[in-house]
């Protein structure tokens, strides 16, 4: 049932070009859907033609309030990032997202308990969500996450103090530019 109403949802996408690359952001009128961080550019190329701000490249002609909700939330995030926390979160509408199971669970606790420029070890995260023993299941929650950067995965490390894989690994260079990136900014 839950996945034929998100059938029944007419997305829209809007694209944006920012310091980490291009960014889509679906959604519907009931919330956003997914962030997807494209690995368009490679990371030297992009550090000299990169935005500075996150600006929109494409937009649909009608957007939901969730979306532009959304599209204000990353822009503050890439320009004025420690005023993020004043900002009202878009309403997510994606399964990963909705009841209670662990993969929910631990996404909204992150959301709601790692605030900007602090990071915070699978471990603890599992500890958090109530299963110590669950770090793995806790990285698989990682992957999952539909909205990254509105749910920070990006400040979970490894109790090492090692940032870890972000995008599958694929990533890595973008999770270590978003947390000097919050470092930065959270000091000025």
């Amino acid at each position: 049932m839950k996945k034929q109403r998100e059938n029944q949802c007419t997305q829209k996408t809007i694209s944006l070009l920012s310091p980490l690359g291009k960014i889509q952001v679906s959604g519907c009128e009931n919330g956003v859907h997914t962030i997807q961080i494209l690995m368009d550019v490679a990371p030297a190329e992009r550090s000299s033609k990169a935005p500075l701000s996150c600006v929109v490249n494409d937009s649909p002609a009608e957007t939901s309030p969730e979306l532009q909700r959304c599209v204000e939330w990353l822009q503050a995030y890439f320009s004025e990032p420690q005023t993020t926390g004043s900002l009202p979160l878009p309403a997510f509408h994606h399964p990963a997202l909705q009841g209670d199971a662990f993969t929910s669970r631990v996404l909204h606790i992150l959301l709601r308990d790692v605030k900007f420029g602090e990071t915070v070890s699978y471990k603890r995260l599992a500890e958090m969500a109530g299963n110590p023993r669950a770090v793995r299941a806790v990285g698989g929650a990682m992957r999952r996450n539909p909205v990254p950067l509105l749910i920070p995965c990006h400040r979970v490390i490894s109790s090492s103090g090692q940032s870890g894989p972000y995008m599958s690994g694929k990533g890595d260079h973008l999770k270590q530019w978003l947390l000097t990136h919050e470092r930065q900014r959270g000091e000025g």
